[in-house]
């Protein structure tokens, strides 16, 4: 990884498909500190496994993300960090993702889809971004195991982001439920322009409730709600909302409406 530290020019490192282990991970860590990355793909990279070694004299024991962030968090050119399909858990790498959000002030973008977040985990990062208030602009969590229990936490932190626009919750069990308790959350944040609810297991009665939402928020541009199960009724909720929305610009649907049964 010297090169990376050495290059002036270097802006963009993807890594994926490669296992980040041992001396990979700790050229990686040693690479961050010093380099002018903008852009890291570390997709399918091992980063979540046992224990390594000895990483920094207040830490002994690592996890391979664990390297990675203590070097992240001091990383002050990095703006997109993308770590999919890497059986991230809710327990320490969520631990250490929460930390990295906490101190890390220049990223931008973080797309942890295809992971093991789970609801727990959701909260370590909505810890996370509580402390950060600013610096994050795309989260993306999907298909994480995340449940209508995590949007407690979710929606504990929503109303005070001032710089977060979009956020991805797809393929995750989100549920009416999840949406109920979203709402006020959602209608308090002035930041949000997009938000993908994709494949959420979402009914008509969480599509009126988006509609509420849509009725009161004027800073949403686009809503994803493809892949639910939003019949004709949630169809009529979203058309009588949009007749007093005048800022949503994309409101994604099925192109084949699901028929009544």
């Amino acid at each position: 990884m010297d090169p990376v530290c050495k290059s002036g020019c270097l802006w963009r490192l993807d890594a994926c498909n490669i296992p980040i282990e041992d001396y990979p991970a700790q050229a990686l860590s040693r690479a961050l500190l010093r380099s002018r990355l903008t852009v890291l793909h570390l997709e399918n990279a091992g980063l979540s496994g046992k224990p390594l070694f000895t990483l920094a004299p207040c830490v002994k024991f690592m996890f391979p993300l664990f390297f990675g962030v203590c070097s992240l968090k001091k990383n002050i050119a990095l703006q997109e960090l993308y770590l999919c399909d890497n059986k991230l858990n809710s327990f320490h790498d969520s631990m250490q993702l929460g930390e990295l959000l906490k101190y890390n002030r220049t990223l931008q973008t973080l797309d942890l889809s295809n992971n093991e977040i789970s609801d727990s985990g959701l909260e370590e990062l909505s810890d996370g971004l509580r402390v950060q208030k600013a610096g994050l602009r795309t989260l993306v969590l999907h298909n994480n195991q995340i449940t209508h229990r995590g949007m407690t936490h979710l929606g504990s932190v929503l109303p005070f982001l001032r710089t977060l626009e979009m956020l991805d919750l797809s393929d995750n069990d989100l549920e009416d439920r999840g949406l109920h308790t979203l709402k006020e959350a959602l209608i308090s944040n002035r930041s949000i322009t997009r938000l993908v609810l994709a494949s959420g297991k979402i009914t008509c009665e969480g599509a009126v409730v988006l509609a509420e939402i849509l009725a009161e928020t004027r800073f949403l541009q686009t809503l994803d709600v493809r892949q639910n199960l939003i019949l004709t009724g949630g169809l009529m909720a979203f058309a009588l909302a949009l007749k007093l929305n005048h800022t949503l610009v994309h409101l994604d649907l099925d192109q084949n409406p699901k028929e009544e049964k």
